[in-house]
């Protein structure tokens, strides 16, 4: 698996993050729905990698700085074809270390409360992140829940 800084221009890109985005809308509230669309992932403080297995687009994720010691992981998505294969452990993985390089002191989340969102909500407490109060711009809300980890 190689992971690649991206400049969300690849068909195959814009075609994930569109699926992902739908499938947010489909599962989530309306006024519950985070999942940034491909023009917010653009913005100068988001970095956006894409992980690919030769030409096959296999997932994506984004990691977005909200101040000089605080990130917070985006749009983590695996292509279904690929399922269960790792990926998403893998692209965590390199996210936190590039956090870790940036020398941010934590980074967080939200994902969904309900059980759709359980198998994203298992990996992030795989790698050690535990629930939160939200931050940022956030607001309490049921279908929401925030998760974060010190580094």
């Amino acid at each position: 698996m190689d992971i690649k800084t991206d400049d969300l221009s690849s068909p195959d890109v814009i075609r994930l993050l569109n699926e992902h985005l739908q499938h947010m809308k489909e599962i989530t509230p309306p006024k519950s729905v985070h999942a940034l669309d491909i023009e917010s992932l653009k913005r100068p403080e988001i970095t956006f990698w894409s992980i690919w297995d030769e030409s096959q687009l296999i997932g994506c994720g984004a990691l977005k700085e909200l101040d000089p010691q605080h990130g917070e992981i985006k749009s983590m998505r695996t292509a279904s074809a690929h399922l269960g294969i790792g990926a998403a452990s893998y692209l965590l993985e390199f996210i936190l270390a590039e956090a870790r390089r940036r020398r941010y002191k934590r980074v967080s989340l939200e994902t969904g409360s309900f059980d759709a969102f359980k198998p994203a909500r298992n990996l992030y407490e795989k790698f050690g992140f535990t629930y939160c109060e939200p931050f940022s711009s956030y607001k309490k809300d049921p279908n929401t829940v925030f998760m974060t980890i010190e580094l």
